[in-house]
């Protein structure tokens, strides 16, 4: 028994060493540490809790055994439960039945589905001697181990962790400091791409842009997903007196409110359980340049008072201060959104509409401009070679299906679906039979009942929520509240059967 302990133990810790070309991807590759243990050893259930560095909570990153509900429940104060000791003390942890342990919450609520009393192990993630998470992991009881072997073994397996998550924060540093870097000549080539648009409502939308960037004035982006209001905005930007100053982006769907304010306006020392120092937010880091605030019409109600004093008055206090900061800062904005018929559902403040909507610009859909297909395929498609390595071309053919489709991801489905056709390519050329289905059946003559205004906003709706989602129907139909047969039946609607179908086999290459 001892020697198949010993090889199962080896080769916990082999295949974990295997897993460091994933490190760069930090959840994925706790993901599959955790699913090492459970196929090696007699491990149910699993977690690797991180400390988040802004909030400084304990968060769950990853999980083996825990459905994706259960994971968000994992958010831990640092004197929280067994979680919060092994992470203060930096000491192993083991209560050998927790219906027994008080100090055990079961946040996630997973364990109440089993029978019979559960053993559970911690180990803290040390990083330059410092706690910087916990590992947890519980089992069926049973004596056939000691104990000790199941915390030195996890030991091991933490120390590996900490040095994943040490890669993963030694690479995006370097990122963020090339980005800096190039941010200004990367930026350059894009709006040189984006400003020589041949179609007549690009040509609108560059003389709204050239007109409004030199200007204080702000600006509200609109149009649907993937149209490039980003781009648009850090062209502003460029092009205006704040050129060399600050460009911050905040997507304000990506945070639940709480975290959202602090992200914006910053906090005090002791505004909350883990804040350890002040930290300025993201208003302050845009003093004298620009703030954009993606998908604006996300913002809940609660943070659109405090954003429009900011927007009126260039004031703010931050959370649990009580000092007024100034800042100079333009305000750019972005939605996929009809926000006129959310200040009418009372979903949106109508003075803070008006506020943003000081000079609003509609980026266009691919679909109403088509002249510029081809000069946006070739662009990719250079830029794709460039990484990738090699020379690829398109056939005339093949270009003829790209302008004819039209293309509901707009240029974020082009990029994307480029840099697949590029790899999935034997030869030189991009050819019709290795173009996805759904881009070979686009047919030209094929007649459209258009769609009502309330369908249209459900489109995009969907649309929104299937890309935020990764295309997985399931999740999208949670996000909606809806049901699966009822996302299935939306999907089928609007046409994106293909799109789902071609993401689904993307991804298994």
């Amino acid at each position: 028994m001892e020697t198949n302990l010993r090889e199962a133990e080896l080769n916990v810790v082999y295949e974990t060493c295997r897993v460091i070309e994933q490190a760069l991807k930090l959840d994925q590759a706790l993901e599959t540490i955790l699913g090492i243990l459970s196929s090696s050893l007699s491990m149910k259930r699993a977690t690797v809790t991180l400390k988040d560095e802004e909030t400084g909570y304990l968060v769950i990153r990853a999980s083996h055994g825990l459905s994706e509900k259960e994971r968000k429940r994992g958010i831990y104060r640092q004197d929280e439960g067994v979680t919060g000791l092994i992470f203060r003390t930096a000491r192993p942890y083991v209560a050998p039945d927790i219906s027994k342990e008080p100090l055990f919450l079961n946040k996630t609520r997973s364990r109440s589905i089993l029978k019979g009393s559960i053993t559970f192990l911690g180990v803290p993630i040390m990083l330059h001697g410092k706690p910087i998470g916990v590992l947890n992991v519980d089992r069926l009881f049973g004596n056939e181990v000691p104990y000790e072997e199941d915390i030195r073994l996890l030991s091991i397996v933490a120390t590996l962790i900490a040095q994943f998550v040490s890669l993963n924060r030694q690479v995006k540093l370097r990122e963020e400091k090339l980005r800096k870097d190039c941010s200004i000549s990367g930026s350059d080539a894009q709006a040189k791409l984006f400003m020589v648009g041949k179609s007549p409502a690009m040509e609108t939308v560059q003389q709204q842009i050239r007109k409004v960037a030199p200007s204080k004035a702000s600006v509200l982006l609109l149009g649907e997903s993937g149209t490039g209001k980003t781009l648009v905005a850090k062209i502003i930007h460029e092009l205006s007196t704040r050129a060399r100053q600050a460009f911050v982006k905040i997507n304000c769907a990506s945070l639940a409110e709480n975290l959202l304010e602090s992200e914006l306006f910053g906090y005090e020392k002791g505004a909350f359980t883990g804040a350890i120092r002040a930290k300025p937010g993201r208003v302050e880091q845009a003093d004298g340049g620009t703030i954009f605030l993606d998908e604006i019409g996300e913002l809940p109600l609660g943070l659109q008072a405090k954003l429009l004093r900011f927007i009126q008055e260039k004031e703010f206090e931050r959370l649990g201060g009580t000092k007024t900061h100034k800042v100079d800062v333009r305000v750019v904005a972005a939605t996929n959104r009809d926000l006129a018929s959310a200040v009418i559902e009372g979903s949106f403040r109508e003075d803070l509409y008006y506020r943003l909507n000081v000079f609003p610009i509609r980026v266009p859909a691919l679909r109403e401009r088509k002249e510029d297909i081809a000069d946006l395929l070739h662009h990719f498609l250079e830029r794709t070679s460039q990484e990738y390595g090699r020379v690829v071309g398109i056939t005339q053919s093949a270009l003829a299906q790209f302008t004819r489709y039209d293309w509901p991801g707009n240029v974020r489905e082009m990029e994307n679906l480029v840099e697949r056709l590029v790899i999935m390519a034997d030869g030189d050329e991009i050819c019709t039979d290795i173009l996805p289905v759904y881009l070979n059946k686009a047919d030209p003559d094929k007649e459209k009942i258009p769609l009502s205004r309330i369908e249209e906003m459900e489109r995009k709706e969907v649309l929104t929520a299937l890309e935020q989602n990764g295309w997985n129907q399931t999740r999208t139909a949670k996000e909606l509240g809806v049901t699966l047969r009822q996302i299935g039946y939306r999907i089928r609607k609007f046409g994106f059967e293909k799109m789902v179908e071609e993401h689904k086999r993307g991804d298994r290459f």
